[in-house]
């Protein structure tokens, strides 16, 4: 079709764009900043509702890549300049392309849980973070706490960085609920003499099969669902996380001693993707993530005719909602170039 589309970022949401564009007949570049493809889903064990592993996602997702898409990884974008009826997208070291149109794909990061200290994660060497847990199921070692020990109880944190007006992050992150069930789950299963615990203001399973596993990890596994939320941590002589929590629903204070404090940590927006919207100038929703020109029905355009977004750069988003996502915009691109 003689047309040429860069995709900027080559997580889920940028492979699963240019492997769209590539099907229709459009050439595409796929820039990534890092030396891999894929982003978080790396790192991901498995993916709710049914399990799925991290790496077999990545490689169905992989497997739709063809010959009409080029990958350049190692390649931080530091530049996008509309020229007439085209783009120039340049890199550090002297790397330059020339585009139709531009999809931003850049995604997210994982709130830095340092920044809640009352949680002890950095100083309490038994919290750790969701993303941490799943690195340690995929490793497939024994799951034990920071000092080598069995956990007796492991306590899960809802909400770390999201919905938190002393943080800025307003936003609900919308797979900190899900995942936790999830990851809760994968303890009693790994470790069922152990007590779980999830401390949560509410819970918002949205998803299909969600409620289903909310409800199987209750009459299941007997895991313990406390709404409250966490006021400090502490440690005590022994290296277990005494947690003081209010339980709201019973209207009393309660003090719980885990082996494991979890902190479920939400979604920011990528670094890059506020640096690639202020360079050119697009909006910004209040919480950083990049404003679509309309959220219901163009939610893939951006005000600048020819730069797209897709994935969680415009908004926190499961992976089959950022698949689908991807897949729409790419539809949007295809109608934009051909007309």
């Amino acid at each position: 079709m003689g047309k040429h589309v860069v995709v900027i970022g080559a997580g889920p949401a940028g492979l699963e764009t240019s492997a769209s564009l590539a099907k229709i007949g459009f050439s595409v570049t796929l820039v990534e900043k890092e030396e891999t493809t894929g982003g978080h889903l790396n790192r991901w064990h498995a993916l709710f509702p049914a399990l799925l592993s991290g790496h077999e996602a990545l490689e169905t997702i992989t497997n739709g890549l063809n010959e009409n898409i080029i990958i350049q990884t190692g390649i931080k974008v530091t530049g996008i300049e509309a020229v007439n009826d085209y783009f120039t997208v340049s890199g550090h070291n002297g790397w330059l392309v020339k585009a139709d149109a531009v999809v931003l794909t850049t995604g997210f990061q994982l709130f830095d849980a340092h920044r809640k200290e009352e949680y002890g994660y950095g100083i309490y060497e038994n919290v750790i973070t969701s993303a941490d847990l799943e690195e340690m199921f995929s490793s497939g070692k024994e799951l034990v706490n920071r000092h080598g020990n069995t956990p007796q109880r492991v306590g899960f944190v809802h909400c770390v960085g999201s919905r938190d007006e002393k943080v800025n992050n307003l936003h609900c992150s919308k797979i900190c609920c899900i995942t936790a069930v999830k990851q809760a789950i994968e303890v009693k299963k790994r470790l069922p003499g152990t007590e779980v615990f999830c401390f949560y203001m509410d819970l918002r399973m949205f998803g299909r099969h969600y409620e289903e596993l909310y409800k199987e990890a209750q009459e299941k596994y007997n895991i313990q669902f406390i709404r409250g939320r966490l006021s400090e941590s502490t440690e005590d002589h022994e290296g277990n996380v005494v947690v003081k929590v209010e339980d709201t629903l019973l209207g009393k204070p309660l003090r719980i001693k885990t082996g494991l404090l979890v902190l479920m940590v939400g979604m920011e927006p990528a670094s890059s993707s506020k640096s690639l919207a202020d360079m050119l100038g697009l909006m910004k929703v209040s919480d950083g993530f990049i404003q679509p020109v309309d959220e219901v029905m163009h939610s893939n355009y951006t005000e600048i005719p020819g730069v797209f977004v897709a994935g969680t750069s415009s908004g926190p988003k499961s992976v089959s909602d950022t698949l689908t996502d991807a897949r729409s915009a790419a539809l949007a691109v295809a109608d934009y170039l051909n007309k």
